[in-house]
């Protein structure tokens, strides 16, 4: 949650000092590669709209959107049938606890995602998930009264 130094003088918060630690989920709900596609739509249902799929060392090795659950189901596959290693992103875009709002936003627009996983900077285990909301939000907590 936001910190007490980056209160200013006037007894607003400074957006740009805001970090991704300071925003970012920290409860994620995860898949393996095993995981089956109607167990992440069950996820993503009570959770978030993607999964972060870790390795036995909760590493993360891709990710599931309900894009990607979507365009399965376009096709007529059963989500039951298919699973996370079958469907996910490989090339996962994350960022680590210590980001900068601002490269946040550089990061979630250049790569036109909603979402990544926060990884920790030293052993790359999942730590969080941060979304574009939870930007808004913080730029909304932070903002002068």
């Amino acid at each position: 949650m936001i910190k007490k130094k980056d209160v200013s003088e006037s007894g607003g918060l400074i957006f740009d000092r805001l970090r991704v630690a300071d925003v970012m989920e920290k409860e994620v709900q995860f898949g393996h590669e095993q995981t089956k596609g109607d167990v992440l739509a069950s996820l993503m249902i009570e959770g978030f709209g993607g999964v972060p799929i870790v390795d036995s060392h909760q590493r993360v090795v891709g990710i599931v959107t309900e894009f990607d659950l979507l365009a399965l189901l376009d096709t007529g596959k059963k989500l039951s049938d298919i699973s996370a290693s079958q469907v996910m992103t490989h090339e996962t875009v994350s960022v680590t606890p210590d980001t900068d709002i601002r490269t946040l936003i550089y990061v979630l627009q250049t790569n036109h995602v909603i979402r990544v996983p926060v990884i920790d900077n030293k052993d790359g285990k999942l730590v969080g998930i941060v979304a574009r909301r939870d930007i808004l939000l913080g730029y909304v907590s932070a903002a002068p009264e």
